[in-house]
């Protein structure tokens, strides 16, 4: 089973078309055009019936204290946590590619609806949900793809894996709302083959991605 990006290569740093945030000199980070990266499969396992995807970033900081504040650096010692910045099933295998900007195009305020998404396929709730949690203007449900955006102070680049699932069911076995985690625990025991590469990207001038 193979599966690639035309636009992102394995351990190489994630173009900013692609990013939630983007650097600013001003503000340290600006919302990007935060569009889908093109994605394509090759050689997916007899049997395959559906697909999901996920991509999260496991470089998260466990610890708020330091993030995005002036004058303080998020410590490259601090324990990291995954965060998902996408999770979609119910894919068809073909066409065999998901094209740049598909699923996603530009930040949404209060985040893009779901879970219904295009092609037939269904889209979780990614973290910025909680990341904006009491954030008046931007708190909500963020379905589908919501790229990059490490804090600008974070001394360490953040590494982006998506994950291709072949599975051997028509339907993904969630309900209504459902997370990564959600999506993980639901299709252990349909996995029939997968699929990663890994992405990098940083906000920080000081450590290039």
């Amino acid at each position: 089973m193979k599966f690639a990006s035309p636009a992102l290569h394995d351990h190489q740093p994630i173009p900013p078309e692609y990013a939630f945030g983007v650097t600013d000199p001003e503000q340290h980070v600006t919302l990007g055009a935060n569009a889908n990266p093109p994605l394509i499969w090759s050689e997916l396992p007899p049997g395959t019936r559906s697909l999901a995807l996920i991509c999260h970033d496991r470089d998260v900081p466990t610890r708020a204290d330091d993030v995005n504040q002036e004058g303080r650096q998020v410590p490259a010692d601090l324990p990291r946590a995954d965060f998902f910045h996408w999770i979609l099933v119910d894919l068809a295998s073909e066409p065999a590619q998901i094209l740049a900007g598909e699923f996603s195009q530009g930040v949404t305020a209060g985040g893009k609806p779901g879970p219904a998404g295009p092609r037939g396929t269904r889209q979780g709730v990614n973290n910025y949900r909680e990341w904006f949690t009491g954030d008046p203007a931007m708190a909500g449900n963020y379905f589908g793809y919501d790229g990059p955006c490490p804090p600008w102070n974070d001394s360490i680049v953040h590494h982006y894996v998506f994950t291709l699932y072949a599975l051997d069911v028509d339907r993904c076995p969630v309900e209504g709302e459902f997370t990564g985690p959600d999506v993980l625990a639901a299709i252990a025991g349909h996995v029939l083959d997968q699929a990663s590469f890994i992405g990098t990207y940083s906000l920080n001038p000081a450590v290039p991605a």
